[in-house]
């Protein structure tokens, strides 16, 4: 079988110099990316650039495609959505979408009370009014993040995220009343086995209610199930529950993050199902639309009841075509099996990478929870040093081959993997595989 990836051209080709020589012109500097050519087509797993190229995307618009690329029934959606109206506002008159969208949402989320959901336009407004609506119920003002997390670019999200380079430097001051406790990092814990290591944080947060500030001026914690941009980090169940039942004891709001490890992508439909534990609130957005600017705020009724009519909201939350895709996306989810193929694909990509580090002393630890895959690198086994150097020479290679990928992690030292959940083994391996023939080139 012929491959998916076809480079017909060096990276960048012809026609996207000519549009970088205009994005520099035109565009600022401020945003960032990951592969210098620009998109032509998208399919499935697949992407073409301005020049014929094509590559298979394993960076998945950093998370939002877990059914891929103009997967054919969103499209069908959308188009019969754009014959009937685009956006009223749901503040001016409501629609349909934004209601079954509620009611599914109501129903798939985490656990059996009454809930009620609001849509947003992204990841960052999501948080932004998960700490408003927690804020209002609980007449309390502190909100505890965690150390790596990442929760959005905006005032609030910012002053929650924890990596200062490139997300908060000489952008201070920083909202008041924020927090940052240890998330565990099991790889990184000096010796201490896992149970050891979670107890002794779960103690610093006890200790951190008499020294830094009291449990009753908190309002909530906000936890990534999984930590994204921090270098897809896992915390065991044992800590997940321990921090919930610390909020549970001093009247705090658990709010899960699952704007990146939502709809499939660690083989649940919300990763907080790994650890039996139900949130207060939950934040959602990235693959819930399939591309679409849509995000949503999932919670207990009495808890999203509290602001008063007119206090949350925005004018493009929740627009017809996001909801819409929306429930296409879980349609698809469902009725396709991508649940079972996210953990398919880790275990494939266990397979073929768990003996890295005894191949290479690059690789300290090949990690993953269903497709929500990484490899960290290092420049010496023992002393666990970061190599960001190795990544960006293996993202560089990967990417004129023709497959693409990201980093992440606090230094940059972590490739993380994000293919749609509807890559079929063909084309897993052939992305696999060029990135282990890459990784055997960059490494010792």
């Amino acid at each position: 079988m012929m491959g998916s990836i076809k480079i017909r051209t060096e990276i960048p080709g012809p026609r996207a110099k000519e549009l970088l020589a205009k994005k520099e012109q035109n565009v600022p500097k401020g945003p960032f990316n990951t592969i210098q050519t620009f998109a032509d087509k998208g399919n499935g797993v697949l992407l073409t650039d301005i020049d014929g190229n094509t590559f298979l995307d394993f960076a998945g618009a950093i998370g939002t495609l877990n059914v891929g690329h103009c997967p054919p029934r969103v499209v069908e959606a959308l188009h019969a959505q754009i014959d009937q109206y685009l956006h009223p506002c749901f503040h001016v008159m409501m629609y349909e979408p934004y209601i079954k969208l509620a009611e599914k949402l109501n129903s798939i989320t985490p656990g059996n009370h009454s809930k009620k959901t609001f849509f947003l336009s992204t990841g960052a407004e999501a948080v932004e009014n998960a700490v408003k609506i927690a804020r209002k119920y609980t007449g309390r003002k502190g909100i505890i993040s965690f150390e790596r997390g990442f929760h959005g670019r905006t005032y609030m999200s910012m002053s929650l995220t924890s990596k200062v380079k490139p997300y908060k430097y000489e952008f201070g001051p920083f909202a008041p009343e924020t927090y940052k406790w240890p998330y565990p990092y099991y790889y990184r814990s000096e010796g201490l086995k896992e149970k050891e290591h979670d107890l002794a944080l779960l103690k610093r947060f006890e200790t951190f209610f008499l020294s830094e500030v009291p449990p009753e001026e908190i309002a909530a914690v906000i936890m990534e199930p999984v930590q994204g941009e921090g270098g897809f980090v896992m915390p065991s169940s044992r800590f997940v529950k321990g921090v919930k039942q610390l909020c549970e004891k001093h009247g705090i709001l658990f709010i899960a993050d699952e704007v990146q490890t939502g709809f499939g992508r660690t083989g649940k439909m919300f990763a907080m199902e790994h650890y039996d534990v139900v949130p207060d609130l939950i934040t959602m957005s990235k693959s819930i639309g399939a591309g679409l600017p849509i995000s949503a705020v999932t919670g207990r009724a009495d808890i999203m009841d509290s602001p008063n009519i007119g206090e949350i909201g925005g004018t493009y939350g929740g627009s017809p075509l996001g909801c819409t895709a929306a429930l296409e996306v879980i349609r698809t989810i469902e009725e396709e099996g991508l649940l079972g193929r996210a953990n398919e694909i880790g275990s494939l990509f266990t397979e073929k990478f768990s003996d890295l580090p005894l191949k290479y002393k690059q690789v300290g630890e090949v990690r993953s929870l269903g497709a929500m895959c990484a490899i960290e690198f290092v420049k010496d086994q023992d002393t666990k040093e970061p190599n960001k150097e190795i990544v960006q020479e293996i993202l560089s290679k990967a990417h004129k081959r023709g497959l693409i990928i990201m980093s992440a992690g606090l230094y940059g030292n972590i490739i993380r993997l994000l293919s749609p959940l509807i890559t079929t083994d063909e084309q897993l391996n052939e992305g696999l595989t060029v990135l282990e023939e890459v990784i055997g080139e960059c490494c010792t």
